[in-house]
């Protein structure tokens, strides 16, 4: 298997070298996902651009993480799982949805289990859901721009796990610690 670079902003090329730097900025540290993708600048503004139009979609900022979460245990993206677990409790998403899609358990919240249930659909049968997955995640709430919507989210996971396939970034130490925050909190409660 080729090895790929992991890159920071002081080896990242002029290109790159600003966006992660940026990308440092808004996090508090650089996702590893993104120093592999350094690589292909282009790339790497792709994933930015379409995560920021995730974040303009008609769904709630929790509902986006779920969904990008769902995608990513689909295709099997230890690190996106990871990092859309921790980001999710940030956006205030139910504890008990993204444990149980993180572990494959079932989803207590309905709306939430139809997310999850039309978002793997999209994934896993490649764009084409059947009209009864369809019909159910109509008939949980949701219209027909969030199925468009949810498309676009499994546009940027298909980019972002598939990239993580070849480069398998370990989840940053700062993600994991979201997560161990909420279980600990979880277990106070």
């Amino acid at each position: 298997m080729i090895d790929f670079t992991f890159y920071t902003p002081e080896t990242a090329s002029d290109t790159a070298r600003p966006i992660l730097e940026e990308i440092e900025k808004g996090y508090g540290f650089i996702p590893n996902l993104f120093a592999y993708m350094a690589e292909a600048p282009t790339t790497l503004k792709a994933y930015l651009a379409l995560n920021q139009l995730v974040g303009e979609t008609s769904l709630t900022p929790a509902q986006q993480q779920i969904a990008l979460l769902a995608a990513s245990v689909e295709n099997t993206c230890e690190f996106c799982t990871v990092a859309h677990h921790a980001i999710g409790t940030m956006n205030k998403a139910s504890a008990q949805t993204l444990s149980a899609l993180a572990n494959g358990e079932r989803i207590n919240d309905p709306q939430d289990a139809e997310l999850v249930a039309f978002t793997q659909s999209v994934v896993k049968y490649r764009g084409r859901p059947d009209q009864d997955d369809i019909d159910a995640f109509i008939s949980a709430g949701f219209s027909k721009q969030q199925i468009f919507e949810v498309m676009m989210v499994v546009s940027i996971k298909t980019l972002s796990n598939y990239i993580n396939h070849l480069t398998q970034p370990e989840p940053n130490a700062e993600l994991l610690a979201m997560i161990e925050q909420e279980n600990g909190q979880a277990q106070t409660a």
